[in-house]
């Protein structure tokens, strides 16, 4: 069968490489031993969902090994440290070592940290050879405290990474930690290592039932065979077994750098004078957003003094930030009072605008009919919250709870949603009311009585029934309406191992008028919750 037929890729020809790969040996551990500060010797173990993600050799000497359950692990190594493997401290940790590598050999592409990859052909041309530009790329690392680190040179990135990985068993590891394949010997190289290093368990199971059992034996078969047999990725597969890669190095771009800094001289005092200035800036921040295909929702300001003084805050937009926004939110910074920062005693020296979030371009493109009316809303908002302070200017949202009052979240003006709140909101909450909700949902419960036909207060006994029908609600101020209807009584018990909380029981009520409410009967006495419109 002809896989082209059924739409799959086909692999490209195959292609030479040369790549040199830099592998930090049990990076997972070098990162927590720098985070904690503790010494290379001391046996420690990184835990992931209970198992054993990596250990240190120290470790590995008594018996620790990945994949052992926490106790075993533990068992077998007494003086063992435990710490929570940290996917983000990983990468977090390797960035010195990428800058490093950066400094003397451009081009670096991260495959995972504790292992990257750069193309060869130009080190080995500067320096003189790969040999010698191995050398240089080791000295490197060990000037930032790096010394055991392998590299391996060969014609593609699969191939090597196993050179880097195979210096561990060479003669002397500490002295050859460079492992350089000649051009061409690749396959030659591989032919030894079992078809696990492929990562292909599905082909790997098939390939030894057909009697392979090797790289070597894999890469005898010629590619046609394999293509029409195992589709597009056991060609794929072929090529690194062949010591080829449809992959080449993609070399790390360093993100486009948006933020903007204004030195003013000699400083300014006066306002007018200071967002003057600040115009052409303002407009090259935008401008550098805008040619990353990136908006700015949330800003960073920040004012120095002449006399060292630093006021900064941080603005957030409902929808983007512009030049203009961007000198509205420096001019209101220095003209703020109360809760905001006011300004400072002496000259401005330096301005620096800083996008704390960005967001995608094309999830903010105007509307049909523009966003004026929008505009002038939050222009407004956003003068008067610099003025009077950050949470004088509020807006309300629906969070999680029993209660309606509990449901009532307000949050500052541009804020975010409370991430907390936007949770609670989706957790099950027996006895919660079920829509719709009432128009007006008072601030504080308002007292009620309601009697029966006799003028007796209704209540609730031990077992949960009305004493009687609910005939009279007694409104506050006085105020007597007849029943028409009513619903209930819906039980509500919060936290009922806690002397604190609540019993309570949730009625719904019609008077004479039209008008319905929402009531609460707790500790024998009848609450107005909300009422509906």
């Amino acid at each position: 069968m002809n896989p082209t037929s059924l739409g799959e890729p086909v692999p490209a020809s195959p292609t030479s490489t040369r790549t040199m790969v830099l592998w930090c040996p049990d990076w997972p551990i070098t990162a927590a031993l720098r985070e904690y500060l503790l010494p290379a010797e001391h046996p420690v173990a990184l835990i992931e969902k209970g198992e054993v993600f990596a250990c240190s050799p120290a470790a590995r000497e008594q018996g620790v090994k990945r994949g052992l359950r926490l106790r075993e692990a533990q068992a077998r190594c007494t003086t063992l440290t435990v710490l929570p493997y940290d996917p983000a401290l990983d990468a977090r940790s390797f960035e010195p070592v990428i800058a490093a590598v950066e400094e003397i050999m451009p081009g670096v592409q991260v495959l995972r940290p504790g292992l990257c990859a750069l193309h060869a052909k130009g080190p080995a041309r500067y320096y003189g050879s790969e040999e010698h530009a191995s050398a240089v790329l080791l000295k490197a690392l060990a000037s930032i405290g790096l010394t055991a680190t392998r590299v391996g040179v060969a014609d593609s990135p699969f191939a090597a990474e196993h050179a880097a990985r195979a210096t561990e068993f060479l003669d002397d590891p500490g002295t050859d930690s460079a492992w350089i394949i000649p051009p061409g010997e690749s396959a030659s190289f591989l032919s030894s290592f079992p078809l696990e290093v492929l990562e292909e368990p599905a082909l790997a199971v098939v390939l030894r039932r057909l009697g392979i059992r090797t790289l070597g034996d894999f890469a005898a078969l010629t590619r046609a065979d394999v293509r029409n047999r195992f589709g597009a990725e056991g060609a794929l597969a072929h090529l690194k077994a062949s010591g080829l890669d449809h992959h080449s190095v993609v070399e790390r771009k360093p993100p486009a750098e948006l933020d903007v800094v204004v030195h003013c001289e000699p400083p300014l005092a006066r306002i007018d004078e200071l967002t003057f200035t600040l115009r052409l800036s303002a407009e090259e921040f935008v401008n550098r957003l805008r040619e990353a295909g990136l908006v700015c929702t949330v800003l960073v300001v920040r004012l120095h003094s002449e006399s060292g003084e630093e006021s900064a805050r941080l603005w957030r937009h409902p929808r983007w930030f512009d030049a203009d926004d961007v000198l509205d939110r420096v001019r209101w910074q220095l003209q703020g009072s109360g809760n905001v920062e006011h300004g400072l005693s002496s000259g401005i020296s330096r301005v620096e605008l800083s996008p704390e979030t960005v967001e995608d371009l094309s999830d903010h493109a105007d509307g049909l009919w523009g966003t004026g009316p929008d505009e002038n809303i939050h222009h407004g908002l956003a003068r008067v919250q610099s003025m009077l302070g950050h949470g004088a200017v509020l807006t309300a949202m629906v969070a999680g709870g029993r209660m309606l009052t509990d449901r009532q979240v307000f949050i500052p003006w541009g804020d975010p949603p409370s991430e907390a709140a936007a949770k609670s909101r989706d957790l099950p909450w027996p006895g919660q009311l079920p829509g719709p909700a009432p128009a007006t949902v008072f601030d504080e419960p308002r007292p009620v009585e309601v009697l029966d036909g006799t003028g007796s207060a209704v209540d609730v006994d031990e077992r949960g029934l009305l004493t009687a029908a609910p005939a009279v609600l007694v409104a506050m101020p006085p105020r007597q309406s007849v029943i028409s209807s009513w619903a209930g009584p819906w039980p509500i018990v919060e936290r009922w191992w806690d002397s604190n909380g609540r019993a309570l029981n949730r009625f719904q009520v019609v008077d004479e008028s039209g008008t319905a409410w929402l009531l609460l009967l707790e500790d024998h006495r009848w609450w107005a919750e909300a009422s509906y419109d």
